[in-house]
């Protein structure tokens, strides 16, 4: 069976990263993760970062990048993959004032131009989803339907969420199994089983994520991607039982 590397988003380590970007890096390191998600470079150059990796081990899975960021200076965050030697550039999020029917229009369109112009700079662009994209739009399809339908497969990957879609009353398997072989970036997020649904530590919730992982070599899975968006523990310890229940998970 085929490894698939860990990643972690570091979103999930913003409060420690704002303190010490380097320091953190050097635990994720330790705790056993193969590499980082980025969500921002904690005010240091693309060749900086690299530099940070290299001497840690880790490798760049993708970047979360802004919408806006995306739009207004696309070529420069290519540029910055390229230094980080990071395959996958990630749109991550829709602020609510982006979600109307004519901004998923307007958003089918940038993202296959946007798309376009990465995979000729040897890029893969993807679109990570939350819940609110599992809403219908006007011709009956779930706007992250539309998103993977209208924009061209050669233009757009999927990330899945398993937590949102879960939240959102989908199966995450039935999803990474749709669209398999589009989807070589995937977020490991548990649930807790109350009424309140919130953000957990892979394995002690209720998304089957065992089911999930098996999902991966078939589906063409290239990383996997801890994220835990809020935590009742420190963010490093939640990481940490969530490595270690994938420790004893993969091969």
């Amino acid at each position: 069976m085929k490894r698939i590397p860990v990643a972690v988003q570091m979103f999930t380590l913003r409060e420690e990263s704002q303190k010490d970007f380097a320091g953190t890096l050097k635990k994720v390191a330790e705790l056993g993760y193969d590499g980082v998600e980025f969500a921002g470079y904690g005010g240091l150059s693309a060749e900086e970062v690299r530099a940070l990796l290299d001497d840690l081990g880790l490798k760049a899975a993708s970047s979360h990048v802004p919408l806006a960021e995306l739009k207004n200076n696309l070529q420069q965050v290519i540029d910055d993959q390229k230094i980080l030697g990071s395959q996958y550039i990630v749109c991550p999020y829709l602020m609510p004032d982006e979600r109307s029917e004519e901004d998923y229009q307007s958003l089918i369109s940038f993202l296959d131009e946007a798309g376009e112009m990465c995979k000729r700079e040897g890029i893969t662009l993807c679109y990570h989803n939350h819940d609110f994209e599992l809403e219908p739009l006007q011709d009956g399809r779930k706007a992250l339907e539309a998103i993977f339908y209208d924009v061209s497969a050669d233009h757009l990957q999927t990330e899945l969420d398993v937590y949102w879609l879960t939240k959102a009353g989908e199966d995450p398997v039935e999803w990474i199994n749709r669209y398999k072989g589009r989807t070589p970036l995937v977020h490991l997020k548990d649930m807790t089983t109350d009424g309140e649904q919130f953000f957990a530590e892979l394995g002690t919730g209720g998304v089957n994520i065992e089911a999930v992982l098996a999902t991966g070599e078939e589906a063409g899975v290239e990383w996997w991607v801890v994220e835990q968006d809020v935590s009742r523990r420190t963010p490093l310890e939640s990481i940490e039982i969530s490595i270690n229940y994938l420790k004893t998970m993969l091969p």
